[in-house]
């Protein structure tokens, strides 16, 4: 298997700080947790207040259906009233170099 990293960035609803998203995140890391593929995950707050989310899969395969599933079976988190929609950038990369 190829590890994956699935990248999302955006801004929060005005307001709103780091730490409030990452409060209103508690369910969704219990979903992450029980996906299959799942390794860790990584939540930044740059300096001009873009949050970065970064989450490692085992594959792009498990990173798109958990993605798929944030959306339609977490569709009621409270962290998705957190997040400026208009500023949402996604993808789901491969790892082309793992160095540790």
């Amino acid at each position: 298997m190829s590890e994956a990293l699935e990248i999302t960035t955006f801004r929060l609803v005005s307001g709103l700080t780091g730490a409030d998203f990452v409060n209103a995140n508690v369910d969704i890391t219990a979903y992450l947790r029980r996906q299959p593929g799942f390794r860790w995950r990584r939540i930044t707050e740059d300096n001009d207040g873009t949050i970065t989310d970064i989450v490692a899969w085992d594959s792009i395969t498990d990173g798109q259906r958990s993605a798929a599933g944030i959306m339609t079976e977490m569709a009621n988190s409270q962290v998705h009233a957190t997040i400026d929609h208009a500023t949402v950038e996604f993808r789901i990369v491969p790892v082309l170099q793992h160095t540790t």
